[in-house]
């Protein structure tokens, strides 16, 4: 096995592993090898050992490597993480199957926007920032009944909330304290978990776990 087909065959023992813990199957888990700053080349052997998501930060890094590697795998989906420029959004759609950081008013007014005018609808989830750190990206959970609202009524496909738990805290209470507010909105889409957590992010509920260092090796 090569080294890419090791890490991912550890990382996918890990979910089912955790998702058997949960009494869950482990095929409810997409699991989002995160890309962002790797080339097309440290990209291929995930794709060749079976990977088909991936996670991008920028819509320009997105733009300059994944048309090849899409070209070569039509079957590659990609997902936005990373916080979203209102005037991006338009590249986005265009490029993204799904966008995990819908976090504002004036961003759902401009995805609303960009998908009528594509007639492209990429899946959406609402980011909520549960610390209230300032740093990041996300509404406060006061906000979200509101901005949910304004995403459903744009024709936004909300699928879900995604959250970035606070570093160097214990991640478990954020992930329930999410899946609660996902279940009080009606919405069954989880995106949390990354490398450090995302086993802990099964057994609450996750459907979307984000995996970069586990997937990719330790960034130099």
């Amino acid at each position: 096995m090569s080294d890419a087909s090791q890490r991912l065959e550890t990382v996918r023992a890990g979910i089912a592993r955790a998702a058997a813990l949960a009494g869950r199957r482990a095929e409810e888990v997409t699991l989002i090898a995160v890309s962002k700053t790797h080339d097309a080349e440290a990209i291929r052997p995930l794709i060749a050992a079976g990977q088909r998501n991936f996670g991008e930060n920028r819509v320009q890094e997105a733009a300059s490597k994944w048309p090849q590697l899409k070209a070569e795998t039509p079957d590659v989906r990609l997902h936005l993480i990373g916080r979203l420029q209102s005037n991006k959004a338009g590249e986005a759609v265009a490029t993204f199957d799904a966008i995990h950081s819908v976090d504002r008013p004036s961003l759902v007014r401009a995805l609303g926007a960009a998908m009528e005018k594509a007639g492209r609808r990429p899946d959406c989830f609402v980011q909520v920032n549960l610390g209230d750190e300032p740093q990041k990206g996300g509404c406060a959970p006061a906000e979200l009944p509101d901005l949910l609202d304004e995403a459903r009524a744009g024709g936004l496909p909300v699928i879900g909330l995604m959250a970035i738990p606070p570093l160097e805290t214990e991640p478990a209470p954020y992930f329930a304290l999410l899946a609660k507010l996902a279940r009080r909105h009606g919405l069954s889409g989880l995106s949390i978990g990354m490398s450090a957590d995302y086993e802990t992010a099964v057994t609450v509920g996750a459907t979307h776990v984000r995996v970069g260092s586990a997937l990719f090796g330790e960034r130099s």
